[in-house]
């Protein structure tokens, strides 16, 4: 399982009515709010009602791995619509240690371990930068319909 290398243009420099962030705490609670926020973004936009599931499917579990393994307050959550039918997703956390992300192989019986192999399945395209917005991880990812 290794992320694809090259990364489209972040978010951060995309027309404001073609994204939509949000900013929450670390915390189980959020990742909820997250695929909330999401699913209805996605929805105003009239997307396919598969994509906006495998979205949301994708969001939560970048969410829920910047809320496992990295030790930030915060994280950020993105997706913007590239092209019609193309979405990009980003989960920017607080990570400043250079650390990556973790690598796992879970076993037959684990219960989690698998988020980044739903991620690789279910995207176009994903990958690992450093965050000009937190100077974390921002791990992104592509969609399309």
């Amino acid at each position: 399982m290794t992320p694809h290398t090259i990364s489209p243009q972040p978010l951060d420099t995309w027309s404001p009515d073609r994204t939509h962030w949000l900013e929450l705490p670390a915390h189980r609670s959020s990742v909820s709010v997250a695929r909330h926020s999401m699913s209805a973004r996605l929805s105003a936009w009239r997307l396919p009602g598969e994509l906006c599931a495998d979205a949301v499917l994708l969001l939560s579990e970048l969410a829920t791995n910047a809320i496992r393994h990295t030790l930030g307050t915060r994280f950020l959550c993105g997706v913007g619509l590239v092209t019609e039918g193309c979405l990009r997703l980003e989960v920017h956390d607080q990570d400043r240690t250079g650390r990556g992300l973790p690598r796992c192989e879970p076993g037959p019986d684990d219960e989690g371990g698998r988020g980044l192999l739903l991620v690789e399945q279910l995207a176009e395209t994903w990958g690992v930068d450093r965050s000009r917005l937190t100077g974390g991880n921002a791990v992104w990812a592509t969609l399309t319909a």
